[in-house]
């Protein structure tokens, strides 16, 4: 398969298919996976620089989690979490991307260095988002890239609505709704990248019909992003969640994703490297 478009606007030759790997910085004390790992900047700091050495090309900044039944945190909350450790990674050239559903939390982190504005709400969270973004522009002088995930509702909610007759064409008939939303609202196609919400009300078995239909995936004609990294469906397997969870990320890479999001950088750093391969063959 050939690779899916790159977005513009950051420090990627546009040209390169390389499959990304996003690596995950929760600055939470409460994520599923890794909460209160890293929930002080000094540590944030620390292990966004981490993933950097072990072969991530974005560092993606969390203030808020998005596990099943997490409660919201409020504005200031996440801006004092997010902010230092974006600024100072930022500062090191390293190119971050926020992870928010506020519209201010996107902007600060804009102004403090981000060049990405990952939204797992796809601005339904905040009816701003969209407006915003368009207007950000980043240190480079471009608007930040917009990531749009699929999403039906908040964590403590989101379980409820995993109801459909077909996931993967429902999904990206919603996600369509909310990209034409954005475009509407003033962000350009060449910033935005498209997310199918894996594990985002969704069961364990509706996630894996949907990673299997990847034309319905890639139906928007936009980078796509892919966020399987440790999540319940993953685990549900009985083997190593990372280990799994590079699978998706060779998986993925070989039908053309621009980038893997995962927690632990290196095994997913190896497999996207023999989906890059498998994809180039079965070009040739």
């Amino acid at each position: 398969m050939s690779p899916t478009p790159r977005p513009a606007g950051l420090p990627f030759p546009e040209d390169a298919d390389d499959t990304l790997v996003m690596g995950v910085l929760n600055v939470t004390p409460d994520s599923f996976s890794d909460g209160g790992a890293h929930d002080t900047p000094a540590a944030a700091i620390a292990h966004g620089r981490l993933l950097v050495e072990q072969g991530a090309s974005i560092v993606d900044v969390g203030g808020e989690s998005t596990r099943p039944g997490a409660p919201r945190v409020d504005e200031d909350e996440e801006l004092e979490r997010v902010l230092p450790v974006v600024a100072a990674l930022a500062a090191e050239d390293i190119v971050v991307s926020v992870d928010t559903m506020r519209a201010s939390v996107a902007a600060a982190s804009v102004e403090a260095g981000a060049l990405i504005v990952n939204d797992v709400s796809a601005g339904r969270a905040d009816v701003d988002m969209g407006t915003e973004a368009a207007r950000l522009r980043t240190r480079l002088g471009t608007p930040p890239v917009f990531i749009a995930m699929h999403w039906r509702g908040h964590s403590d909610v989101m379980n409820e609505l995993a109801v459909y007759e077909d996931v993967a064409h429902e999904s990206a008939h919603e996600l369509a709704e909310r990209l034409d939303a954005l475009r509407e609202a003033g962000v350009e196609d060449r910033f935005l990248v498209a997310d199918p919400g894996l594990g985002f009300s969704k069961t364990g078995e509706q996630n894996w019909q949907l990673l299997a239909e990847w034309e319905a995936i890639a139906s928007h004609g936009l980078p796509i992003l892919i966020g399987a990294s440790r999540k319940r469906f993953v685990g549900a397997l009985g083997v190593d969640r990372d280990l799994a969870t590079a699978a998706i990320s060779a998986y993925s890479a070989e039908h053309g994703a621009w980038a893997v999001r995962v927690h632990d950088v290196a095994p997913s750093l190896a497999a996207v490297r023999v989906g890059d391969a498998l994809r180039r063959g079965g070009r040739r």
